[in-house]
């Protein structure tokens, strides 16, 4: 039987595990700028994913992508072992590491944002200094003499069609 909350707990303790030991006890220069962002733990607890970000050296650099992948992956039976350790479950679980693919997503989805919001602004000043393309009031009102009416009476001007014979008397139906 699965249990979700003690998976769910698991993740996170080996989440602090791996972060910790790769900032303190890893000294692996290619892990220098790794940062450990979640881990997921399968029903059976016997295969964890760990997710990472990497950043450049600088804010300009390029971060190194590979060189953290070869030494996370030279550094998994060390950080598997501190699991173990600092866990206490029967079965440690064997560590997978994959780039996290979420902060990129987050910045194309926030340069796309950026990019809507300043067409909005470009559509706000353009409203702002449009004008109406006829009068500002494009309705008819009553006492307008212009129009096509040459007596002004309006639709009730026009004369009434006979369909055809008499008129119906009050209580006969007309559909016959």
């Amino acid at each position: 039987m699965v249990d979700h909350a003690r998976a769910a707990r698991l993740a996170k303790r080996i989440t602090t595990i791996v972060a910790s030991a790769i900032g303190s006890e890893i000294k692996d220069p290619r892990l220098a700028h790794v940062t450990i962002t979640d881990c997921r733990v399968t029903g059976d607890l016997h295969d964890a994913t760990v997710f990472y970000t990497v950043m450049g050296e600088s804010v300009d650099a390029e971060p190194d992508v590979a060189g953290a992948a070869a030494g996370l992956a030279a550094a998994t039976g060390a950080l598997r072992s501190k699991v173990g350790a600092g866990t206490g479950v029967r079965f440690t679980p064997s560590l997978r590491f994959e780039l996290d693919t979420v902060p990129d997503a987050t910045r194309a989805m926030d340069e796309l944002l950026a990019r809507a919001r300043a067409q909005d602004e470009l559509v706000a000043r353009t409203a702002e200094e449009a004008k109406p393309a006829g009068d500002s009031d494009p309705y008819r009102h009553g006492d307008d003499s212009s129009g096509d009416d040459s007596n002004g009476d309006g639709p009730s001007a026009v004369p009434a069609v006979e369909l055809g014979g008499e008129e119906p008397s009050p209580g006969e139906d007309r559909r016959g």
